[in-house]
């Protein structure tokens, strides 16, 4: 079931709608699919299901990892289709804090998004990119670095053309990547079998290995590529129908994401020796290049560089509007909140880029992963909330769609979400406090804005 107690297109609240005058809703249903599975879809599933296997063992138990991230990440979809239906403009969850708390908690999440979540996201899949580049172009440390920081920044002005443009590319790379997974995915299965120990057993031989904790940190995984389905919630403002188009975008995007994982992941299961998996950091190509030789295996690395670029040109071209609407009302650099004459938000586009190149040359994967996991979803956890508090807060506003089983799926997702940051927060404490403590550097720096800006109601934040 997609929509509930839906009603026709001129229901959308028109104020919320209104708020984004300056952008041109010309995002299509396509296009919104196109950003949410080109961004999800990046370096993860060519290198977390070696890390799934490695904790799990089996297909079968692989399978169910993905099965139940996938699951969770649906509800999180339908949960977060209310709230994107509510306010169709630019800035998503920022917009939903805002409205459901304060701008205090909005500032929050925008600061954390662009310190860390969606900046550190950008550095990471592009390193994944190069360490596949790598196939082709021996790289030293140090070219790797000078590489992804001209990719980001080159992507980066790509961006600050026209949203087609944008869009376009998203498109054409996001398509040659979904061809690319399927013709993966079946040369793994008519020509592979070395796996076939690993893709028969149901449960792992060696259950002491296989503990719930290492089920918990393959969970985390999973659901860290998962991550990206809510990227559409950002560019609302230029969505055409956001109250049709929203909702089908976020749930098709998730059903779709769960088929191909569990396809590609048991393909590579069945094509490679499990040994060779778990301690593969390329596996799609080790799994191809096992079954047709040096040939293969390049064919699929470059496929894997055209998919990250799909990915951090999704990054790229979503954040930035969170960026410019927190400081269209005044809680970030003024200058942010500029449309070029094409409207484009350029300056927030340009100051994502520098940053996250400068987050290329300070953070490990391992590490940028952590910080994405943790932060995200504390936002996704308060995201949760903020659909309770604003059935309680605003009963009367107008719900064009409403989330699906409301409140059970609605709280299920959060639970789960609190659950999640515990897990992170117990088995990379280091990590998760480092994140912690970017989200709370944002708290003197919203006093600051606030100070600097005329535009802050001070009633509007309980803290101050």
């Amino acid at each position: 079931m997609i929509l509930s107690q839906s009603q026709p297109h001129d229901s959308v609240d028109e104020a919320s709608a209104s708020q984004d005058v300056g952008f041109k809703r010309e995002l299509t249903l396509y296009d919104a699919l196109m950003i949410n599975v080109g961004t999800t879809l990046a370096s993860a599933i060519f290198i977390v299901p070696a890390i799934v296997l490695a904790t799990t063992g089996t297909a079968f138990m692989s399978s169910l990892v993905w099965i139940v991230a996938g699951g969770l990440s649906w509800c999180g979809a339908v949960t977060f289709s209310e709230l994107a239906v509510m306010y169709p403009r630019a800035g998503g969850q920022y917009v939903y804090l805002k409205q459901a708390y304060s701008r205090f908690w909005g500032f929050l999440y925008g600061w954390t998004l662009f310190s860390v979540i969606q900046t550190a996201s950008i550095a990471a899949v592009t390193v994944a990119l190069m360490t596949y580049l790598a196939y082709f172009i021996p790289m030293s440390a140090a070219t790797t670095k000078v590489g992804s920081i001209v990719l980001i920044m080159g992507l980066t002005i790509w961006n600050c053309f026209t949203v087609r443009t944008s869009a376009n590319l998203q498109n054409r790379t996001t398509v040659i990547k979904l061809l690319t997974i399927v013709a993966i995915a079946l040369i793994c299965f008519l020509f592979g079998g070395d796996g076939l120990a690993a893709f028969q057993e149901m449960v792992p031989k060696a259950p002491a290995t296989r503990t719930v904790a290492g089920l918990g940190a393959a969970m985390v995984a999973a659901l860290w590529a998962f991550d990206g389905w809510a990227m559409v919630t950002f560019v609302s403002g230029e969505v055409r129908n956001p109250d049709r188009v929203l909702p089908r975008a976020l749930t098709f995007s998730v059903i779709g994401l769960i088929i191909i994982y569990l396809l590609v992941t048991n393909a590579f299961i069945y094509a490679l020796p499990a040994a060779d998996m778990m301690v593969s950091n390329r596996i799609a190509a080790d799994a191809v290049e096992h079954v047709m030789g040096p040939i293969g295996g390049g064919l699929v690395a470059f496929a894997v560089i055209v998919s990250c670029i799909a990915a951090v040109n999704g990054l790229i071209f979503t954040a930035a509007r969170v960026y410019f609407a927190m400081a269209r009302d005044g809680v970030f650099f003024s200058w942010a909140a500029k449309l070029s004459d094409r409207k484009v938000p350029v300056n927030a586009i340009l100051a994502q880029g520098v940053w996250a190149s400068a987050l290329t040359l300070t953070g490990r994967y391992d590490q940028l992963f952590t910080y994405v996991v943790f932060t995200s979803w504390v936002a996704y956890l308060l995201g949760a909330v903020a659909v309770m508090v604003l059935r309680q807060k605003d009963p009367g506003r107008l719900r064009p769609y409403r989330a699906f089983c409301y409140p059970y799926i609605t709280a299920f997702f959060g639970v789960a979400a609190w659950a999640l940051l515990l897990e992170v927060l117990w088995h990379n404490p280091r990590d998760s406090v480092i994140g912690l403590s970017i989200v709370l550097l944002g708290v003197p720096l919203y006093y600051y804005w606030k100070r600097r800006s005329k535009n802050i109601d001070t009633a509007d934040s309980s803290f101050g």
